[in-house]
Order: C-alpha cells, then structure tokens, then sequence
C-alpha cells in the first residue's frame, strides 16, 4: 500500500474515499483510531491509503479533479 495524502479533515478523507471508490479504486483510511486518542486536537494526520497497482492511477484521478498535495 502506498500513501495518496495525509489529511486532519475527516470530511476531505470521506470525500475522497468515495471518490477513489466511485472509480473502482478501493482506500483505506490509517491512523483514524490514533487521531481519536490524542483528543482530536489535530495533532495527527490520518492517511489515505491505496494498493500500489492503484496508486498512479488514483494519484491522476485526484490532481484532475483539482485534489492538491
């Protein structure tokens, strides 16, 4: 698994989530559990994950839709 981006707003993840999946690229989202128990001060950032046969092409997909790194 590679990482796409790293991210505080769980809304900009969920977005992107059913983005990736809307185009038949599975995401997993690591560190939500961790982010929780440090108090959600923001502190730290989940990040979002896809395989590595899907990163090139889920990398494309969110810079055409305008997602900056």
């Amino acid at each position: 698994m590679k990482e796409l981006i790293r991210s505080n707003d769980p809304v900009r993840l969920s977005f992107l989530t059913a983005f990736l999946a809307d185009e038949g690229i599975e995401a997993m989202i690591l560190d939500a559990h961790t982010s929780v128990l440090e108090g959600s001060i923001g502190a730290l950032q989940r990040r979002l994950m896809v395989s590595d046969e899907d990163f090139t092409r889920a990398k494309h997909l969110l810079a055409g839709a305008g997602e900056d790194w």
